[in-house]
């Protein structure tokens, strides 16, 4: 950056809105800001996904996070901080994270109504057959489980690993098992 005519290191933070930033090959560019003096190529990807580095001359737009390629250029910065091309886009991809599309809302709100709908068919099913249907604790059970799984097939994508974890943690290997009834 130029202060006072001679050129001083300063971290992008402290640029203010005005300043004229020195920009060499292979440095970022720390603001937006409008080219004052030189000619250079810059990479943009960054920001405009173009691949092709860009020529820029006085008057051009420099945008902040682009990498200068080739030239020495001195520009003004216009925009810091919060309020560069840059920052504004990080702003944007943040909040589009958080935000919810309303489709997604709708099948949120859906899927607390199917969960309610497939326990309480499994509940009725086994009230069914154990009281009703005179079946035994373990069929009324098999079909109350069957009748949840029919009711929300994500259930059993849930359920199985859950179930096959503890399973696979008490269990010992097929080697030990083998040892202990050859034994």
């Amino acid at each position: 950056m130029l202060r006072d005519g001679a050129e001083v290191t300063i971290p992008s933070s402290e640029v203010q809105v005005g300043d004229i930033v020195v920009l060499k090959p292979g440095d970022k560019v720390p603001v937006d800001g409008e080219v004052a003096e030189g000619e250079t190529s810059i990479d943009e990807a960054l920001v405009t996904g173009e691949s092709v580095p860009v020529s820029k001359r006085p008057g051009d737009q420099v945008i902040a996070g682009s990498i200068n390629r080739s030239g020495s250029i001195r520009f003004r910065a216009t925009k810091v901080g919060a309020d560069t091309t840059l920052a504004q886009i990080v702003d944007l991809v943040q909040r589009a994270q958080n935000s919810k599309a309303p489709g997604q809302r709708l099948a949120d709100q859906a899927a607390q109504y199917l969960v309610i709908l497939a326990v309480g068919s499994g509940i009725v099913t086994f009230i069914a057959w154990y009281v009703f249907g005179g079946a035994d604790a373990i069929p009324a059970l098999t079909f109350a489980i069957s009748a949840v799984v029919i009711a929300c097939p994500d259930a059993l994508g849930l359920a199985t690993p859950t179930w096959d974890w503890p399973r696979r943690q008490r269990l010992p290997s097929a080697p030990a098992l083998e040892r202990a009834t050859t034994s």
